[in-house]
């Protein structure tokens, strides 16, 4: 089997409007001026599916630490979307790549023609819109998050180091 060619990063992402519910579309340059992660995945009822997206739910806070909006993207339908999230608690939105059908996986390199299903493609991308980070994890694997995570660590501006104040010299 021949795995995807993902984007890699410094490419600029492609831009895309997906539903997230019947009557609610989302879009990547909605959120321009912050970090984006966007996990690519085959399918929300898949074990290992569940599971990752299980991990990146509990771990919420940290991408808001990071002013990171989390956006899930699988082929699945925006019905099927709804009832996982409802059953998974999810706090963020599961994107339909519905129709046609793996349009946006394909943009990014993350779309199995074979299978017919989104690949599990993660990327982070900066506030201007450009691919930060990239990787494609095996299908059966759950990536976890340490990737994500570090990525968006090097994404933040560099804070100026707070230097100790000298102490006062005393004169006899």
């Amino acid at each position: 089997m021949q795995r995807s060619t993902i984007l890699l990063p410094g490419v600029e992402a492609p831009d895309f409007t997906l539903k997230a519910t019947p009557d609610q579309a989302v879009s990547l340059s909605d959120f321009r001026g912050r970090p984006i992660v966007l996990a690519f995945y085959p399918a929300d009822w898949s074990p290992v599916c569940g599971d990752q997206m299980s991990v990146y739910n509990q771990i919420l806070d940290e991408f808001r630490t990071h002013d990171a909006q989390l956006l899930a993207i699988s082929t699945d339908g925006v019905w099927c979307h709804l009832a996982f999230a409802r059953d998974r608690r999810l706090g963020f939105p599961l994107l339909a790549d519905f129709e046609p059908k793996g349009a946006v996986g394909r943009a990014y390199g993350a779309y199995d023609d074979k299978e017919g299903v989104c690949e599990r493609a993660l990327f982070v991308i900066d506030g201007d819109g450009r691919i930060a980070w990239s990787y494609l994890s095996p299908s059966g694997v759950n990536p976890g998050a340490d990737g994500i995570l570090a990525a968006l660590e090097r994404l933040r501006p560099d804070e100026p180091r707070q230097t100790r104040p000298r102490q006062q010299e005393t004169h006899p």
